[in-house]
Order: structure tokens, then C-alpha cells, then sequence
């Protein structure tokens, strides 16, 4: 995997008013790419002087220990069944993506920039309710799924949301 060219991401935000992040990985050897393209993305923020970032993420990973976050908080919003039964399940098929999701939040908090990361959890190809839950920097209560249609417009809608700016917000139904 090739690092993000500085200059072609410079190009990409210049003159923006906001920039938005879906990166992920297709596969287990992609699973860098999150932080390494979040910290190439706010560098060629910074050098265009463009303020506003918002960014996917994912359900959870404020629980997991960073090096910035040694000893992380528990999530009030993850009930036992999820964190005794499916968190570690997830934790080890995706271990390596949530620990890069973790590490790109870190980056976030020490970006400077006016960031909202905003946690999904499992995404379905319902159609679109327009009716969801939100939960600012833990997870939704019993919040297992949501419609990528209605996740897409909650990340659009944090643009106009000037009180998700320095938060992590969590959505699901």
C-alpha cells in the first residue's frame, strides 16, 4: 500500500469548506489505512488552511487502549451481552482495524482541527428511516445497526451541527 501524496490531497481539499472521511479497509493488509490517511488528510488540511473535518468511524473504539489512551474509559453505552460476547468477537476477527480506527481517533483529538468523528455501528442496506439515535462519546444503548442511507445523512448533517465539533458521536437505530 502506497503512502497518500501530499500534494494530490492538497489539491483535493483546497478551497473547501469542509472535508468528509468514509476510509476503511477492503482487507485485513489495508488496515493502516485509516490513521495513515486521516493524518495525510489533516496535513493537507492544515496546509490549506481548511478547518472542518468529519469522519467515519466505528461503534466501541473509545474503549480500546491507544498509546495516547493507555487506560481508556468503559463504554456506559455498551451492554454486557456486547461486551462480554460480541465486542470480543468483533475485537477478534477486526482487531487490527479497530485498534487503527483507535489510533486515527487519537489523531483527531490532536489535529488542531474542528473534527466530528461519527461511530456506526453494523450498516444494512435498509432503506432509510430518517429516524435514528445518537449518543455523544459513547455508544449507543442497545444501537446494533443502522442504514448506510441514514448514516450518510447524519455525517452530512454534522456539517450544519457546530455542537458535534471535538466529539465523537455514535448513531445507530
Amino acid at each position: 500500500m502506497n503512502d497518500p501524496d501530499p500534494a494530490v490531497l492538497e489539491a483535493a481539499v483546497a478551497g473547501a469548506d469542509a472535508v468528509l472521511s468514509g476510509l476503511g479497509p477492503r482487507k485485513a493488509a489495508e488496515y493502516s489505512i485509516v490513521s495513515r490517511g486521516t493524518r495525510a488528510i489533516v496535513t493537507a488540511m492544515r496546509a490549506e488552511r481548511v478547518r472542518r473535518l468529519v469522519v467515519v468511524s466505528v461503534t466501541g473504539v473509545l474503549a480500546l487502549p491507544t498509546p495516547a489512551r493507555p487506560h481508556p474509559p468503559g463504554d456506559p453505552g455498551v451492554g454486557v451481552f456486547v461486551r462480554t460476547v460480541l465486542g470480543p468477537l468483533a475485537r477478534l476477527r477486526l482487531g487490527g482495524h479497530y485498534a487503527d480506527v483507535a489510533r486515527m481517533e487519537d489523531d483527531l483529538r490532536a489535529s488542531g482541527l474542528d473534527w466530528t468523528s461519527v461511530q456506526l455501528s453494523v450498516l444494512t442496506n435498509r432503506p432509510p428511516t430518517g429516524r435514528y439515535r445518537t449518543s455523544c462519546e459513547q455508544s449507543v444503548p442497545r444501537g446494533y445497526r443502522i442504514a448506510r442511507a441514514d448514516a450518510a445523512h447524519f455525517v452530512l448533517a454534522c456539517l450544519g451541527m457546530p455542537e458535534t465539533v471535538g466529539h465523537s458521536i455514535a448513531v445507530a437505530y
